[in-house]
């Protein structure tokens, strides 16, 4: 009797496993995105196609007068109308929500997805986009030093994903972490303590993704076309300057005690 009872609960247990709908198996961590990175790739993505594809050509070009960064306007502060004085102080952050074409705005978003996620994640909302836009002015800045009194606009958001690119590389390839050679698949891979940056800089894979990040800056920055009216310029000094902030504002950001040397 009993053993009859066995093999009805053994074919009870087979028919409910069949009913079953499949089981997706998860993906990579890189692809499990972090709602912010969906919430602002949206907002990137909505505003440019607004911009290319519903406004009038007059309006596109208010738009950037307004928000883009023109270094020429710091060179006349004194003599601006209330307004564009106005749109040079939200600039500094506002320059990071446009971009130049599809390609730019595919590769920025790219970028994002894999190192924005990861300093994301660590961080949390809050401190996440409050970073980001440190790093988007630390950006600016480092244009308009390099650039005063120039007529053409910058725009993109190259300069704060420099940024976050500095903050994760600090802990994402270091054991345990989530690009490390010995790393962790659960959510404590993005909280493992950061190295000295001095440490990062022996790193190989480090030096790779550094190098590959600003090489295709530059390439997709040569293939961008004029932006309002102005000649398209490779804002290489921004990215370096958004990096520099990166790198600069990543320990006062930090939630996790840095690792120290002995």
């Amino acid at each position: 009797m009993n053993v009859y009872r066995i093999d009805e609960e053994r074919a009870r247990r087979e028919k409910a496993q069949k009913e079953q709908p499949p089981q997706r198996p998860s993906g990579p961590p890189v692809f499990n995105l972090p709602g912010i990175i969906v919430w602002l790739g949206g907002i990137l993505i909505a505003i440019h196609v607004l911009r290319v594809m519903i406004l009038p050509a007059n309006l596109d070009n208010l738009i950037i007068e307004l928000f883009a960064f023109w270094p020429v306007k710091y060179a006349y502060l004194g003599s601006l109308p209330p307004f564009d004085l106005l749109s040079s102080l939200w600039a500094f952050v506002t320059y990071s929500l446009l971009h130049g074409g599809a390609m730019h705005i595919i590769f920025n978003l790219l970028w994002m997805a894999i190192f924005g996620s990861a300093v994301a994640r660590r961080f949390g909302v809050g401190r996440f986009l409050l970073f980001s836009a440190a790093c988007s002015v630390g950006g600016a800045l480092a244009h308009l030093a390099t650039h005063w009194g120039e007529g053409a606009p910058m725009i993109g958001a190259s300069a704060a994903i420099s940024g976050q690119m500095a903050a994760a590389i600090r802990f994402v390839f270091e054991r345990g972490g989530p690009l490390g050679a010995i790393r962790s698949n659960d959510p404590t891979a993005y909280f493992v303590p950061a190295q000295p940056f001095a440490e990062c800089l022996r790193n190989q894979q480090v030096l790779v993704f550094v190098a590959v990040w600003f090489g295709l800056n530059l390439f997709f920055g040569l293939m961008s076309g004029p932006v309002a009216g102005q000649p398209a310029s490779v804002a290489w000094q921004a990215h370096i300057g958004g990096f520099v902030a990166g790198l600069a504002l990543f320990p006062l950001f930090d939630p996790v005690p840095q690792r120290r040397n002995s």
